[in-house]
């Protein structure tokens, strides 16, 4: 569990948010509260005591360069313990990401120097319970909807908090 003053940059993708939805009615332990859902560009990020403005005006900056992404997210994903949505069109985002602070291994380098985009529809779970996420989720795709800016959260003692929005304007 990340400690308070842990940071992350996300993608919010509201269109995404049935396939959260159906996977709470399967088990609300399975979809972390306190986000909406959203494709993690880069997490974690730097600790909260380290957002100087220079900090915010570079996650500004990479933002700026992007345009707003339409975002079609059509295949669902199981593997042990998690469940996902690959978001292959916000790929370029994340990646843009990375690069600007590759000092920050994303997932702490657990899944290597560049994961793949996705929105984590569950977090635990064992197969029988994944698959009957999978058995609601699909149904629902494909889900589509607008990328429009990076949100810069922090970790807080009431949980995610959002600490800025940078929309794409390229």
């Amino acid at each position: 569990m990340p400690e308070p003053g842990t940071t992350a940059l996300v993608i919010l993708l509201p269109a995404a948010e049935p396939a959260l939805a159906a996977a709470r009615r399967v088990d609300p332990a399975l979809v972390r509260p306190g986000l909406p859902a959203h494709v993690t560009a880069l997490y974690p990020f730097l600790p909260d005591a380290l957002l100087t403005s220079s900090v915010l005006a570079a996650v500004r900056s990479v933002a700026s360069a992007v345009s707003p992404t339409e975002v079609r997210l059509a295949e669902f994903l199981a593997a042990p313990g998690f469940a996902a949505l690959p978001a292959p069109s916000l790929q370029p985002v994340t990646d843009a990401v990375c690069a600007r602070w590759p000092e920050v291994a994303p997932y702490g380098g657990r899944f290597g120097p560049r994961p793949p985009a996705h929105v984590t529809v569950a977090m635990g779970g064992d197969e029988e319970t994944l698959s009957r996420v999978g058995d609601e989720v699909r149904p629902l795709l494909p889900l589509t909807g607008l990328a429009t800016a990076l949100q810069l959260v922090a970790l807080t003692d009431r949980g995610w908090e959002p600490r800025m929005d940078a929309p794409f304007s390229a």
